[in-house]
């Protein structure tokens, strides 16, 4: 048997049969539809979304609190208690995505003054907080924006 010598199943493709043609053909007046109610109208059948036959609506039950600005920036943060555990004196994004500290070395990154350093290293990153940098540079390393 190959494919083109396949057919279609007996029945497959009847007619429709035809609705409200009269009482004599069995689909009259109501077209099947029987009496009143949501089943008689046209929308019933495909039903609406929003509608939940008297329970309390989902649309109105999930909460429509905050604000999310479309200008937010997804920035990624390291502590520096957290560099200093790595065994490089210049440290980028790169380098912090390489060793597991950021998810994304495409996504900004700031350093924050959590914990405390000893050797000079070399940090440029997206940003620094005030006292990150401070930390940074008394060790005498340089804290550079990028």
């Amino acid at each position: 048997m190959k494919l083109n010598e396949i057919g279609v199943p007996d029945g497959a493709n009847g007619s429709s049969r035809r609705k409200g043609r009269g009482n004599g053909s069995g689909l009259g007046k109501t077209s099947g539809r029987g009496q009143k109610g949501a089943g008689a109208r046209k929308s019933a059948n495909r039903g609406r979304m929003w509608l939940e036959g008297g329970n309390f609506p989902l649309w109105r039950a999930t909460p429509k609190r905050g604000f999310k600005s479309k200008f937010a920036r997804d920035t990624q943060i390291v502590n520096l208690q957290d560099i200093a555990k790595l065994d490089v004196s210049d440290i980028n994004s790169e380098v912090l995505a390489a060793n597991g500290l950021v998810k994304s070395a495409k996504k900004p990154v700031k350093i924050l003054a959590e914990g405390a350093i000893t050797s000079a290293i070399n940090v440029s990153v997206s940003a620094f907080s005030a006292k990150a940098k401070e930390i940074i540079e008394a060790a005498g390393g340089k804290a550079e924006l990028v």
